[in-house]
């Protein structure tokens, strides 16, 4: 198992996988999930790029202390991550939680980035996902995580996919098995108090940039991708129909399809800029 020290002290776990020299990828999970989220990408990513998956602080392996968490602490604990890795750019992808804290990766280190992928993920707050997410912390702080993993489950697969009910709750699983409380609570309350001044430095994003959604996402709906890809300059949008939150598991062949294509658009764009030339990336995105 490989850890690092974050910048406080605190123990940050992660895996590599994958093809040793290759092209690097780093993944970052949401709220309460571990590594494991990213298996279905990991494993398809194998053959042609260097996999980095991280567990957040307060999920999976990595340290979940007590006391107030940041997604800006979080955004650090990834670059720490990659300095431990010998990684000096990766291609950061990000989904829900890890979307905004890969939002705030491409904009305070904008030199750690070959290119972004924003996943299910939103660029603002809106009172009724803040209600909803600051239920969810009252319940797990009360009756324990396990207590929320069905009303979790309705808002991550959307109303009308529970017949992937089951692929979809491996992506669940970290918080339906009991993870502690408070961990869970300081990541909510890490979401709900972010610092949104970044959102205004998104337009400074330089990076080819895919910003991709489900169509029945009802927890961060189109509208949140549409307004990310409206800010970033460089940005594509990719809606893969009958796919809810949980897309990177429920839809793992279409979202694979989608961010492959991308990420291989993307590392030629990169290596051509390494290179000296600036050619356009073209986009195939619907």
């Amino acid at each position: 198992m490989t850890y690092v020290r974050a910048t406080d002290g605190v123990r940050i776990h992660y895996r590599v996988t994958g093809r040793p020299g290759a092209p690097p990828i780093l993944f970052v999970q949401g709220l309460g999930a571990d590594k494991h989220g990213w298996d279905l990408q990991r494993l398809a990513s194998a053959p042609r790029y260097q996999a980095i998956a991280l567990d957040n602080r307060g999920a999976g392996r990595s340290d979940k202390p007590h006391g107030e968490y940041s997604l800006e602490q979080m955004a650090h604990d990834a670059i720490t991550v990659l300095d431990h890795a010998g990684v000096e750019k990766a291609h950061v992808v990000g989904a829900s939680m890890g979307g905004a804290i890969s939002q705030i990766i491409a904009v305070k280190f904008p030199e750690r980035v070959r290119s972004l992928t924003l996943a299910c993920t939103a660029g603002q707050h809106h009172p009724w996902r803040e209600e909803l997410l600051s239920s969810w912390r009252d319940t797990a702080l009360a009756n324990g995580i396990g207590s929320m993993g069905q009303e979790a489950a309705r808002w991550v697969i959307g109303p009308r996919s529970f017949r992937r009910l089951l692929p979809a709750m491996a992506w669940l699983g970290p918080v339906a098995l009991g993870r502690p409380s408070h961990a869970f609570a300081a990541q909510v309350d890490a979401i709900l108090n972010v610092d949104m001044t970044y959102a205004d430095e998104l337009a400074n994003i330089s990076v080819p940039t895919l910003v991709v959604v489900g169509n029945q996402d009802i927890l961060t709906p189109r509208g949140d991708s549409e307004e990310l890809a409206e800010r970033i300059p460089t940005a594509e949008l990719a809606v893969i129909s009958g796919a809810a939150h949980g897309l990177m598991v429920e839809h793992a062949r279409s979202f694979n399809r989608v961010l492959f294509e991308f990420l291989k658009r993307a590392e030629a764009a990169h290596q051509h800029r390494t290179a000296g030339v600036e050619p356009p990336i073209e986009s195939t995105a619907c």
